[in-house]
C-alpha cells in the first residue's frame, strides 16, 4: 500500500505539460476556446490568429519591438522604400506635387536575397525536376494529416514574384479576403482583377458539384496584375492610384506577406480538405517559426524554422529600455526559443492559476489585458502583493491604441440605418438613447477594473495623430455634456426622451404596446467570469425598459453570423494594425462592410459624406488639413452612433520572471522571436512553487494499512471460527 501511495504521489501534479517539459527551451502559453479559424495570411484578421500568422508569415515591413512611438523597420525588405510619383503620362513628379497631378505612387521594394521558405512537401522535386507531390490522385494522400508525414520536404528562395502572387490572392473568389475592398481602391488594376478571377473561377468550376471541398487549382500566375510586378527576383514594384501615405503601414501586415504558388497548388489536391490539410492548419512562411503540431481546439506547436535567416536582437530602443533590461540581448541571434507551445485552457481562472504556478510563461500571446487583470489582483491585498513580489511576476503596462465598443448592425431594421427618412430618425434616436444609458465609466472604470479603461467619445484613440480624445473640453455631445467645467454622462431622463422620439416610450412600441426586445450577439461562450459583464449590460438596457436577449456563441460561430449579417447588437474590439487614424476610421467605411463585402466594418455602417471624407483622408499627410477632416468625420459618426463608443483599454502583459524581452505593443505581432526563456530558473521555480503535499497521501496510506490489518484480523477470526465449528460436528 505504501508503494502504491508513492507511485500516486510521484505522478500527482497540476502541470498540463509532459514530465520535464520545464527544462526544454520552449515557450509555453494558452489559448481560449477553439483553434484559430484562419492562418492563411490573406484571410486572417483576428488577434488570436496573429499569434501564429506573424511568426510564420513575413510581410515586407514590421515594427521595432521596443521603440515608441511605433517605428517601421524592414522585415523581408532590404530597407524602407520611399514612393515616387507619376503623372497621367508617366512623367516623374517632385515629392511635393499636388494631389491632383499625381496619377500613380510607385513603391520599388528591394527584397532581401537568400530568404528561404520553411520545409514543405510542396517544394519537393524529383531527379528530373518535376514536383513530387503536385499530381496526387484520389486516395494517394492516404491518412496523411500533416505536411511532415511526406517523405520528401524541400524549400526554395523567397522572390519578388511571391509578393505579387500574394496581392493577387486578394482577388480570389475562393478566399475570404477582408481587405480586398480596401486594396482594390488603391492597387492599380485590382478591381478588374477581381472580376477576371471571378469569371475564370466560374468557368473552371462549371459542371462540378457546388459543395466540392477540394476545388481545382486556380493558377493566378496566368493573369497579370497591373499594379504589382516582379522587376527581378529581388525587386518588387507596386503601383497605387494617387498618393496614399498609409500604404507603408499595410506593408507591415500579413496581407502583404509573401505566398508561394506551389503551396496553393499542393493544398488544392483531392483529399486535402478532408484531412485538414490547408493554409488554415499548416501555413508556410519564411518567418522564425513553422507550425509542426496542430491538434484542433487542443494544442498548437510552432518550432524553429531551420531555414530562417541570421537575425539579431536590436541594440536600441526607447528611453528606459536599457534600465529595464530590454537591451541585454543586444546582437544575439534570434529566435531564442526552439518551440512555442499553445494549449487550450477555456476559462480565464484556470489560465491565471496555471500562470501563478509557473506552468505558463505568459497567459496568452495576443491579449493585452492580462497585465491589467493580474495587477488588479495584486493590488487587492497586502498578502497577494507579497505573493506576486516573491514570485517576481512582470506586469508591464501602458496606454495603447486599442478600443472596445458595442456595435449596431446597420442592416438591421430596428437598430440599423432604416429604410425611410422617418425610420432613420427613429432608429438614430434609439441608438443614441442606448449610447447614453450604457455607463462605461461605471462598468469599465470602477466595476470591471481588470478590463478597465477610459470611456471613449469617438472612433479615434488617443495617441494617434489628430485624435482629440482626452483633451480639455473635448467630448461627445450626444452622450455627454459639460457641467461646471467637467464632462459628465447625460442623464437617463435625456435617454428616455430619445426613447419617446424613437417610438418606444418606457421601452414599449408605441403602436403595438409590445416590449422592445433586442438581441446581443456575444462573441464568446459565457463562462462564469463573463456572465457578470453580460448581466451588467442587461441592466444598462433595462434602464430604458429594453429587454436584452444574450445570444452567445464561440468566436468562430460569431464570425459566421456576422458574415451573413444575422447579428443585431454586438461586442467588438480592435487592436490597431498601424498607428494611423485610417486604421480606425476604415472600421466605419461603407465599402469595407463585413456582411456585404467581407471587410472589417462589422457594423456595416454607411454614410456617403463619411465615405467621401474617408477617401480624402487617405491622401493626406499628418497636418492641419488631415486633423480637420478627422474632426468632421468624428462628428458625423457621433451623431449617427453606429457604435456605443465603449472605452479605450489599458494595455498590459504578464510574464514570468524567467521570461525576458517582453514589452507591450499592440502592433508588434511577431513578439515570440524576441522572447528568451531562462530554462534553469524556470525549472527551479516550478519545483519550489509546486512541491508535493505529502500528508493527504500519507493519511491515505495509513488508512489503507489500517483497513488491510482489520481485514486480515477479520479473515483470521473467520478461519478460526470455521475450524472450531467443524471440530464440534465431527
Amino acid at each position: 500500500m505504501g508503494a502504491i501511495a508513492f507511485v500516486l504521489l510521484a505522478g500527482c501534479n497540476n502541470s498540463p505539460h509532459p514530465h520535464g517539459a520545464e527544462r526544454e527551451n520552449t515557450l509555453y502559453m494558452a489559448f481560449a476556446e477553439r483553434s484559430p479559424r484562419y492562418l492563411d495570411p490573406t484571410s486572417s484578421y483576428a488577434a488570436p490568429e496573429s499569434t501564429y500568422v506573424y511568426e510564420i508569415s513575413e510581410p515586407p515591413y514590421g515594427y521595432h519591438p521596443l521603440k515608441r512611438p511605433y517605428t517601421l523597420i524592414p522585415r523581408t525588405a532590404a530597407d524602407l522604400a520611399k514612393p515616387y510619383y507619376l503623372d497621367a503620362k508617366g512623367k516623374r513628379l517632385p515629392d511635393d506635387a499636388p494631389d491632383e497631378q499625381i496619377a500613380e505612387a510607385v513603391y520599388d521594394i528591394a527584397i532581401k536575397p537568400g530568404l528561404k521558405w520553411s520545409p514543405h512537401p510542396a517544394f519537393a522535386k524529383d531527379a528530373q525536376g518535376n514536383y513530387r507531390y503536385h499530381q496526387l490522385k484520389p486516395g494517394e494522400l492516404g491518412d496523411k494529416r500533416s505536411p511532415f508525414a511526406f517523405e520528401h520536404l524541400a524549400t526554395r528562395e523567397v522572390v519578388a514574384e511571391d509578393f505579387v502572387y500574394a496581392l493577387k490572392r486578394h482577388a480570389s473568389p475562393r478566399l475570404e479576403a477582408p481587405v480586398a475592398a480596401v486594396f482594390s481602391e488603391h492597387v492599380i488594376g485590382l478591381k478588374d482583377y477581381i472580376a477576371t478571377l471571378k469569371r475564370e473561377s466560374e468557368k473552371q468550376l462549371a459542371g462540378l458539384p457546388e459543395n466540392l471541398a477540394d476545388k481545382p487549382f486556380l493558377d493566378l500566375r496566368r493573369w497579370p496584375l497591373a499594379g504589382a510586378e516582379a522587376v527581378n527576383d529581388h525587386l518588387l514594384r507596386i503601383r497605387l492610384k494617387g498618393r496614399y501615405p498609409q500604404w507603408q503601414y499595410w506593408l507591415a501586415t500579413n496581407f502583404t506577406a509573401a505566398i508561394p504558388w506551389e503551396v496553393d497548388a499542393f493544398y488544392a489536391q483531392p483529399g486535402m480538405a478532408a484531412n485538414s490539410m490547408s493554409w488554415n492548419q499548416w501555413p508556410v512562411g519564411s518567418g522564425a517559426f513553422m507550425m509542426t503540431e496542430y491538434v484542433q481546439d487542443r494544442r498548437h506547436v510552432m518550432s524553429r524554422n531551420p531555414n530562417y535567416r541570421h537575425e539579431t536582437y536590436p541594440c536600441d530602443g526607447s528611453p528606459g529600455d536599457a534600465e529595464a533590461g530590454l537591451l541585454a540581448d543586444c546582437g544575439k541571434p534570434m529566435p531564442f526559443v526552439d518551440k512555442v507551445v499553445a494549449i487550450s485552457v477555456k476559462e480565464a481562472v484556470p489560465r491565471k492559476e496555471l500562470f501563478k504556478q509557473g506552468y505558463l510563461d505568459l497567459p496568452e500571446m495576443d491579449r493585452s489585458d492580462w497585465g491589467v487583470n493580474l495587477a488588479v489582483d495584486r493590488d487587492d491585498s497586502d498578502e497577494v502583493k507579497r505573493f506576486f513580489q516573491e514570485r517576481g511576476f512582470q506586469l508591464p503596462m501602458n496606454v495603447d491604441i486599442t478600443n472596445w465598443y458595442l456595435g449596431f448592425n446597420w442592416l438591421d431594421p430596428v437598430v440599423g440605418r432604416g429604410d425611410t427618412p422617418e425610420q432613420q430618425r427613429r432608429n438614430r434616436a434609439l441608438r443614441q438613447a442606448i449610447s447614453i444609458a450604457i455607463d462605461w465609466e461605471e462598468g469599465y472604470g470602477r466595476i470591471f477594473r481588470d478590463k478597465g479603461g477610459d470611456a471613449a467619445h469617438g472612433p479615434i484613440p488617443p495617441g494617434v495623430f489628430g485624435s482629440r480624445e482626452g483633451e480639455p473640453g473635448e467630448f461627445n455631445p450626444v452622450t455627454h455634456r459639460l457641467v461646471d467645467g467637467k464632462v459628465q454622462r447625460r442623464t437617463i431622463e435625456d435617454a428616455l426622451q430619445l426613447m419617446n422620439e424613437a417610438g418606444y416610450p418606457g421601452g414599449r412600441d408605441a403602436k403595438t404596446g409590445k416590449p422592445l426586445v433586442l438581441n446581443y450577439d456575444f462573441q464568446r461562450v459565457v463562462t462564469p467570469e463573463l456572465k457578470a459583464e453580460n448581466d451588467w449590460l442587461i441592466r444598462q438596457f433595462a434602464k430604458l425598459g429594453i429587454q436584452l436577449d444574450i445570444r452567445a456563441t464561440d468566436f468562430n460561430q460569431f464570425q459566421e453570423k456576422i458574415l451573413k449579417g444575422k447579428h443585431q447588437i454586438f461586442w467588438w474590439g480592435w487592436f490597431a494594425d498601424y498607428p494611423d487614424a485610417e486604421n480606425f476610421l476604415f472600421l466605419l467605411y461603407g465599402p469595407n462592410s463585413k456582411s456585404l463585402h467581407e471587410g472589417e466594418n462589422t457594423a456595416n455602417y454607411a454614410n456617403p459624406e463619411f465615405d467621401r471624407l474617408y477617401r480624402k483622408l487617405q491622401s493626406l499627410e499628418d497636418g492641419p488639413e488631415k486633423a480637420a477632416v478627422m474632426a468632421t468625420m468624428n462628428d458625423i459618426a457621433r451623431q449617427d452612433a453606429p457604435w456605443a463608443w465603449g472605452y479605450w483599454s489599458y494595455s498590459g502583459l504578464a510574464f514570468q520572471r524567467w521570461l525576458h524581452n517582453g514589452k507591450p505593443g499592440v502592433v508588434v505581432r511577431d513578439r515570440a522571436r524576441y522572447l528568451r526563456v531562462d530554462v534553469q530558473e524556470r525549472a527551479r521555480s516550478i519545483a519550489a512553487w509546486n512541491q508535493p503535499v505529502w500528508w493527504p497521501l500519507l493519511v491515505l496510506a495509513a488508512g489503507g494499512l489500517a483497513i488491510a490489518v482489520a481485514t486480515r484480523r477479520a479473515w483470521a477470526r473467520r478461519e478460526t471460527a470455521t475450524a472450531v465449528a467443524t471440530g464440534e460436528g465431527a
